[in-house]
């Protein structure tokens, strides 16, 4: 975290004020929003701006969807701002586990030891990520979903509130794990699987 401790918030919706308290309980300052569809409006009585208004600063993503993520990302970077991880202190994260820069993590995750979390990845609140797993950037693990230990998420990678990813499985780059879908075989890229045990619903385009 930079040593003013302020940041700026890229989107204005639901995520974006979760990521507000996970600032605000980590005594993290935020100074506004940055959201196109409310750009000169408020939220929480803070100022909502366009990406491409910004001045230099500090940016945590708070939305969930890894393809806006990006877009977010690319366009706030052209403005010299600089991506920071925010940990809510009610959140655990082990030992020898890595976060990258721009990630978020919420009240009630538990991310235990020897991980790997790539940029800008995003843990919800209840969710859990077991030892010595693998999250490529951009993947989203929503609330209450469980990934096991050794697992390998590729990148924009989404698992859907109360899932389960069974131990030691790999789920290939763009998929998406349904709500409550219990994962016992690898996902092949760019797959929606639902159900339990998960299966193919179709390919995403």
């Amino acid at each position: 975290m930079r040593e003013d401790g302020v940041v700026i918030i890229a989107g204005a919706g639901g995520v974006g004020r979760e990521a507000l308290d996970a600032c605000l309980a980590a005594g993290v300052a935020v100074t506004g929003f940055v959201d196109d569809a409310l750009a000169g409006g408020t939220v929480r009585g803070l100022p909502v701006t366009g990406p491409d208004q910004v001045e230099p600063s500090a940016y945590l993503v708070g939305v969930a969807s890894p393809a806006i993520r990006r877009q977010l990302v690319a366009r706030l970077e052209q403005q010299g701002c600089s991506p920071e991880t925010v940990v809510h202190p009610r959140a655990i994260v082990g030992p020898e586990t890595t976060l990258g820069e721009g990630c978020l993590v919420l009240g009630g995750a538990h991310v235990s030891s020897s991980i790997a979390i790539g940029r800008h990845c995003q843990v919800h609140y209840n969710a859990t990520v077991g030892h010595d797993a693998v999250l490529r950037d951009f993947v989203t693990v929503y609330p209450g979903a469980n990934v096991s230990g050794s697992v390998t998420l590729e990148q924009d990678v989404t698992v859907g509130s109360g899932a389960i990813v069974l131990q030691g499985l790999t789920v290939g780059a763009g998929a998406f794990v349904g709500a409550g879908a219990v994962v016992t075989r690898d996902v092949p890229p760019g797959t929606v699987v639902v159900g339990s045990p998960a299966r193919a619903l179709h390919p995403r385009s």
